[in-house]
């Protein structure tokens, strides 16, 4: 089977590059990683030995293209319209939940001294335990 720039991933193939993304070491490698054609080229070779003959390009296109409609959805449904849906959310959203590492931290960090403290603690005690 040929896979020219336009041809559509069926399913199976989309399946396979999201088990290989799903994969820890390649999540670590693509967060915050601008120059990643190494690490696209490294799935297309996985992807190769799943039975999917995708070039790099390809699986970085693909990659961009799930992440961009999976916040789209997200950023919908966080702001209460249910009605946009995608095939993958549920794979998509167990891979990308913990994405944003640093930014999660900075976000608890903020929120630490309003929602964890105790009421007869100050900030001062709870920021030197």
């Amino acid at each position: 089977m040929e896979s020219g720039a336009g041809k559509h991933w069926t399913e199976e193939e989309v399946k396979a590059l999201l088990s290989v993304w799903s994969e820890k070491n390649i999540r670590k490698q693509l967060h915050g990683t601008l120059r990643n054609k190494g690490i696209f080229i490294y799935i297309a070779k996985r992807l190769q030995e799943l039975g999917v003959c995708r070039d790099w390009k390809q699986c970085r296109a693909k990659y961009k293209n799930l992440k961009y409609e999976y916040r789209t959805v997200k950023y919908a449904h966080n702001s209460g319209d249910v009605t946009k849906t995608m095939k993958f959310f549920h794979d998509l959203d167990a891979i990308l939940r913990y994405e944003p590492v640093t930014q999660l931290a900075a976000e608890e960090n903020g929120r630490c001294s309003a929602t964890e403290t105790q009421p007869n603690t100050s900030p001062t005690t709870d920021s030197a335990q």
